[in-house]
């Protein structure tokens, strides 16, 4: 119980470091590595090392790098460069033990001091808040307190700052008015006159728990003051949604209140533009008829005139 954080955050970092050595790799000599193939080695590998009192490894980047300037292709380079390391511990370790601390010292300076990548720090500093935060915080709980609890702290920061990126990326955006005037818009000019009581929305970006509820809020407040058409007719809401991804459970709660809430006002949504993922979520969950799903906007377009 005692060292599985800690084992933890080892396999995490090391996976990061072997990909991150595969990618670079990758750029200096355009391939294309394959990471299950990365990350199963270096778990058996490690695996085996520890049966042997050895201590965690990775890819590592600078070496990487070195063999590649080298001339070195292919796994060959690596195993080489493994057999080389051996032989050197089994028959010149004895005149390690003559080398002075203080050259050690000096080389472990400039070895740590390349590690840090300080450019890198600097760079990110100069990005946005998100970043900053994260880098900052990640880095002064590594050095006062302990690099688990960094490491712990760090992945979860880094979650919520994924989750307000992704919310922030949906855009819903109004492309017909129910009360728009008399000039013709670029939309209108493609696909012929809206009639009046047919609205349409275009969102963009996933659809999940993070933007679902502002997406509600919004739909909720621009049809809390329309009053029904002439002659009780039904109105009609198209959602374009070509460019959602994706959708998850409480973005398919939501569109289902808001087909329930805005069904009581007569008014009818018609969904434009559903890939196929996301159109077996809305249909497995009851969210809406099929028939009330279509394609392309024109289709779209063409039934909401039907009712």
């Amino acid at each position: 119980m005692e060292l599985i954080r800690p084992a933890i955050v080892i396999a995490l970092l090391g996976g990061i470091e072997s990909l991150l050595s595969a990618v670079v790799a990758d750029g200096m000599i355009g391939g294309n590595h394959r990471s299950n193939t990365e990350l199963i080695a270096q778990g058996i590998a490690n695996v085996v090392s520890a049966m042997f009192g050895g201590i965690p490894a990775t890819g590592a980047v600078a070496r990487t790098a070195t063999n590649i300037k080298n001339g070195g292709r292919t796994p060959i380079a690596g195993i080489v460069h493994s057999i080389v390391l051996l032989v050197i511990m089994l028959i010149a370790s004895p005149l390690a033990k003559k080398i002075p601390l203080a050259c050690l010292a000096g080389i472990l300076i400039i070895v740590s001091y390349n590690m840090s990548e300080l450019h890198q720090f600097f760079a990110i500093l100069k990005t946005n808040r998100y970043e900053i935060t994260l880098l900052l915080t990640t880095f002064l709980l590594t050095v006062f307190v302990d690099l688990v609890i960094a490491i712990e702290v760090g992945v979860i920061l880094s979650s919520f700052i994924f989750m307000i990126r992704m919310s922030n990326s949906l855009k819903v955006e109004r492309l017909i008015d129910a009360n728009g005037g008399n000039e013709q818009t670029d939309f209108e000019k493609e696909l012929g006159k809206i009639p009046e009581n047919i609205l349409l929305y275009e969102i963009n970006g996933p659809f999940f728990f993070g933007a679902a509820q502002s997406f509600a809020e919004l739909i909720k407040e621009s049809f809390s003051n329309i009053s029904l058409p002439i002659e009780n007719k039904h109105m009609v809401l198209i959602l374009r949604m070509r460019y959602v991804p994706f959708i998850d459970i409480t973005g398919i709660q939501r569109l289902k209140n808001i087909v329930k809430v805005l069904s009581k006002k007569k008014i009818l949504i018609v969904f434009s533009g559903v890939n196929e993922t996301v159109k077996k979520e809305l249909l497995q969950h009851n969210v809406i008829e099929e028939r009330f799903i279509h394609p392309h906007i024109k289709s779209a377009l063409d039934f909401a005139k039907s009712l």
